[in-house]
């Protein structure tokens, strides 16, 4: 009885995975700021059961690309294309190598006012989120997301006037639930590293200074579900998807990427089981 229970379980389990790949998306590239269209790995189309998603999102007032190219974010050449797609495919990679967890080569680029698609994702990360301007039906479709058991990680933005326009924008995902630094015993720094010591991941064009504009101090912040789930997790003052980027060049110092892969492994780690 046991096994024919064991065997009905397991052919669920595979159904539902079916379910999930029939109704995803296909891969698409977009341009991007940095690089282009780049060529695809050999394996880009292997199915598998994470793979890391990137959030698409229109440009706030403070956004340096604002207004170039066709202006049109949902087609790249956006701020959201910032470190990707190296930053994505190093990560991916690091997370084959150091889990256990089957990963997919390439990344997924994630419109949320594309249907149901941002559900298929339970990871979804963005860049520069200190000058993204999502919309208020945006934010409620992450907030949904989220509360479904999404989690979201915001990374790469930097000093006061970054933090209040990203301060501004996730309160259209969760206007009434505060914004608290995570404490150095939570789960999410020790699902596959422990990692009670922190410091600022520099990115690349700020090595000289060691910081951009104000953002000195690097803080790693969160916003909980009523369960105490991390559902966003924020990397302020540091630049985690540099580290990923640059993680191959001797130019780029070592302590950076070490430090920007092990948080980053830890958040897929929890993202998968909490």
């Amino acid at each position: 009885m046991r096994i024919v229970k064991a065997w009905w379980l397991l052919g669920c389990a595979f159904l539902l995975v079916g379910v999930a790949y029939a109704y995803q998306a296909p891969f698409r590239e977009y341009p991007s700021v940095e690089y282009g269209v780049p060529g695809l790995p050999a394996d880009w189309q292997e199915k598998t059961e994470f793979v890391f998603a990137r959030l698409m999102y229109p440009p706030g007032w403070n956004d340096g690309y604002r207004g170039r190219f066709d202006g049109d974010w949902r087609k790249g050449l956006s701020l959201w294309t910032q470190d990707y797609p190296p930053a994505d495919r190093a990560f991916s990679q690091a997370v084959r190598r150091l889990t256990r967890i089957h990963t997919r080569s390439v990344e997924e680029c994630v419109n949320p006012d594309d249907g149901d698609e941002i559900y298929n994702w339970p990871f979804l990360y963005a860049v520069q989120v200190g000058e993204w301007g999502i919309t208020a039906a945006q934010g409620k479709k992450l907030r949904d997301y989220l509360l479904r058991g999404g989690f979201f990680m915001a990374d790469d933005f930097h000093g006061t006037v970054e933090w209040q326009v990203f301060e501004e924008n996730i309160r259209k995902v969760f206007p009434d639930r505060p914004i608290v630094e995570i404490p150095d015993n939570d789960p999410i720094f020790h699902t596959m590293f422990d990692l009670d010591q922190r410091y600022r991941v520099t990115g690349a064009e700020h090595l000289r200074v060691g910081y951009k504009a104000d953002g000195v101090d690097a803080h790693w912040r969160g916003i909980y579900d009523d369960h105490g789930r991390v559902m966003v997790a924020i990397s302020f003052n540091s630049d985690l998807g540099d580290s990923w980027e640059w993680s191959n060049d001797p130019r780029y110092p070592q302590k950076f990427s070490d430090l920007g892969i092990r948080i980053g492994v830890n958040y897929v780690v929890y993202a998968m089981t909490h």
